[in-house]
């Protein structure tokens, strides 16, 4: 692909939409950015921020014209994605060739499906825990020097959400990754304790772990607002969660050529969440 093409990044101001921009930008390419509101988007200077809603095929049309490549993503705020085979239809009619697919489980969603069935390009990529997710410490870490946390044995391959963008940019951008799964990983497993412990080494002062009891956590996630579901999730992550949760795979080094970024990487860029 050209630096002359146009690369369509949907979910352009979430986690990984928005490093991905960045990178697309950096590089030399065209980046059209789709958001329910742009007037909030706040990116980089140099993107198409354009209004549309993956989940409201109407909007889309306009965004997907004269596009080569276009980054998906598997949900639409918090609902999965389920008007898959219209998105794909429009992206097809309009000449999008590649696309790169965000899951969000480690089984198909509706919208991969009408991908892989819809002739186009097609790169899934499949993180694990975002170190994003840490960010629910930091106002006691901030305000107390303290992180409440249950399963001190439950290990996380955490991911930085900049690899996720960089191998999106690589599949969206060069050859060699049609039809590729890409599971992502951080390049260690930690438990609670010892991201913990990064916490503090990076900020120069005492955080200190507190463990709280299976019955705590739920009370404290209850208290958070969240239902039935969403707790039996979180139990099943934490004390039986799959292999690909906790197992450190070479992918980011392997498709970008350069080493999966740190957990403490993360917290200096963060630090200020957190007090530092």
């Amino acid at each position: 692909m050209t630096d002359t093409s146009t690369v369509l990044v949907t979910g352009a101001t979430g986690n990984v939409g928005r490093p991905l921009v960045a990178q697309l930008l950096t590089a030399g390419h065209r980046v059209r950015a789709l958001t329910r509101d742009p007037d909030r988007a706040d990116l980089p200077a140099g993107a198409e921020v354009v209004r549309g809603d993956l989940a409201d095929a109407a909007t889309l049309p306009a965004a997907f014209a004269g596009v080569d490549a276009v980054h998906l993503i598997t949900f639409a705020g918090y609902e999965p994605i389920t008007n898959g085979e219209e998105i794909v239809r429009l992206a097809r009619d309009a000449g999008v060739r590649r696309v790169t697919v965000l899951k969000g489980d480690v089984t198909r969603s509706p919208l991969e499906e009408a991908v892989e069935a819809g002739g186009l390009e097609w790169t899934y990529l499949g993180p694990v825990e975002f170190m994003s997710n840490t960010l629910e410490w930091a106002d006691s870490v901030r305000d107390e020097g303290v992180v409440r946390e249950a399963f001190p044995e439950a290990k996380s391959a955490m991911v930085h959400e900049a690899d996720i963008a960089a191998v999106a940019a690589v599949a969206l951008t060069g050859d060699g990754h049609a039809g590729r799964e890409y599971w992502i990983t951080g390049p260690q497993a930690l438990t609670p304790p010892e991201k913990v412990r990064v916490i503090g080494e990076v900020l120069g002062r005492e955080v200190r772990y507190v463990e709280l009891s299976p019955d705590e956590i739920v009370a404290q996630w209850r208290g958070q607002g969240f239902g039935d579901d969403d707790i039996g999730f979180f139990l099943t992550m934490r004390t039986n969660p799959p292999e690909a949760g906790y197992t450190v795979l070479p992918t980011v080094e392997e498709v970008t050529g350069r080493p999966a970024r740190t957990f403490a990487q993360w917290v200096r860029e963060n630090a200020a969440a957190f007090g530092g």
